[in-house]
């Protein structure tokens, strides 16, 4: 065996094409079980994200579906006139979760500043009321809440409920498409050679039912996801997070309690106006002066639309509770994912054998493996007697997701304090 380049040389059942042969499919088949193991971990974090986005825009789909269904009947001209002003807040709130660029706080205040001013002027319909009055109008009115505490309230509940919700559901994402990218990352000359030896020269020597043992399978795959290890802390802090945040969003920042009713409140909101309509009108006439009379005369809005309809958020805290506690069960089995990485990849997928066998494979013959387990990471490579990794160089595809990894965990702290 003196042509043999990666295995033992001594009495050979292999050609040199036939060790090229198997460091080709030991290459492909570690890269394959690579992908094979972080797809089960993509589907796992997809699926959350799935079940937990269907859940959150079904809430805003159904108070918007209540809104459109209860209003007509509430306050008739006061909805069908009005209707964009509702439809847009709607679409808003949709694209800001979705993660557009939007500032949630001025589209909170636009909508009520444009409900108010066509609420105004369909309430005050004997009077011609100008651009330049409805702006008047706004400023005066904001100090005498018209609304009541409505906006306020749901300004600060809605804006903490909906950056959780956004940064929940990134971050379901985020880690999915890291462990996509670092499973593509290809394997290292030094690392297709261990792997080789590792799989495949056992049967150069006619020991082909003799397994790898187990310590030896560990340095080997150890040295050779040295960088992914590096992910671990970061990675551990991204799954912590997102704990916290599925807390949050089951707790303080209860996404079915704000997101489910906002239309109860938009409703409270009017009802506020309607019932302190003179005397808001009358501050407003007092600081703008009072608008010309309209030659139009007054319009039927003032029947006194005053029908009560109960208005009701159907609750489905339930739903959300087995959302969280399922999304925490998993990300808590997923924490240490790099770090375990070797050891699972060399008892289900290299079918290595226990580590007290000294009848197993250690690289040269059949028999027992002596060296000890190296630490995890690529700081603990430098001696490892497998795989010759240069510890100087970290691969950069795997630096940069790390980097992504601490950008969503930012992210969801934030989001975590509201």
């Amino acid at each position: 065996g003196e042509h043999l380049r990666i295995c033992p040389q001594g009495y050979t059942c292999c050609t040199s094409e036939m060790e090229e042969n198997f460091a080709n499919k030991s290459r492909s088949e570690f890269e394959a079980m690579m992908k094979e193991t972080g797809r089960s971990v993509q589907m796992t974090l997809t699926a959350q994200h799935r079940s937990f986005d269907s859940y959150f825009q079904d809430l805003l789909n159904k108070s918007e579906k209540a809104l459109y269904e209860a209003f007509p009947s509430m306050y008739g001209e006061l909805y069908t006139q009005n209707m964009k002003v509702f439809k847009d807040l709607y679409s808003e709130l949709r694209r800001y979760y979705r993660g557009s660029n939007i500032n949630l706080e001025e589209a909170l205040n636009e909508f009520w500043t444009r409900l108010l001013e066509r609420l105004f002027k369909l309430m005050n319909p004997q009077y011609h009321i100008t651009d330049e009055y409805l702006d008047c109008m706004v400023k005066h009115a904001e100090q005498h809440k018209p609304f009541g505490e409505v906006p306020r309230d749901l300004k600060v509940k809605a804006t903490r409920a909906f950056i959780a919700a956004r940064s929940y559901a990134q971050g379901f994402l985020v880690g999915s498409d890291v462990v996509k990218k670092v499973s593509q990352v290809p394997l290292s000359h030094e690392c297709t050679r261990a792997i080789m030896k590792l799989m495949y020269c056992p049967h150069c020597r006619g020991m082909s039912s003799v397994k790898p043992c187990n310590n030896y399978c560990l340095n080997v795959v150890k040295g050779c996801l040295a960088n992914q290890a590096d992910l671990n802390t970061e990675w551990k802090y991204l799954m912590d997070s997102l704990v916290v945040v599925a807390d949050r969003i089951n707790g303080p920042y209860n996404v079915d309690t704000v997101i489910g009713t906002i239309h109860m409140r938009i409703a409270e909101a009017i009802s506020n106006l309607q019932e302190n309509k003179d005397s808001i009108t009358a501050k407003v006439f007092q600081g703008c002066g009072n608008p010309k009379i309209s030659t139009k005369g007054s319009s039927s809005e003032d029947k006194k639309r005053r029908v009560k309809v109960a208005l009701e958020a159907k609750s489905s805290l339930q739903a959300l509770e087995m959302l969280v506690s399922d999304a925490k069960g998993n990300l808590t089995a997923l924490k240490t994912y790099w770090i375990t990485l070797p050891s699972s990849l060399c008892s289900k997928k290299v079918m290595s054998s226990s580590a007290a066998d000294d009848k197993c494979w250690n690289g040269m013959t059949k028999g027992s493996y002596l060296p000890e387990v190296m630490g995890d990471g690529l700081a603990n490579q430098i001696n490892n007697p497998e795989v010759e990794v240069d510890i100087t160089k970290p691969d950069m595809t795997i630096r940069q997701q790390i980097m992504q990894l601490k950008i969503m965990t930012n992210r969801l702290g934030n989001a975590n304090i509201g």
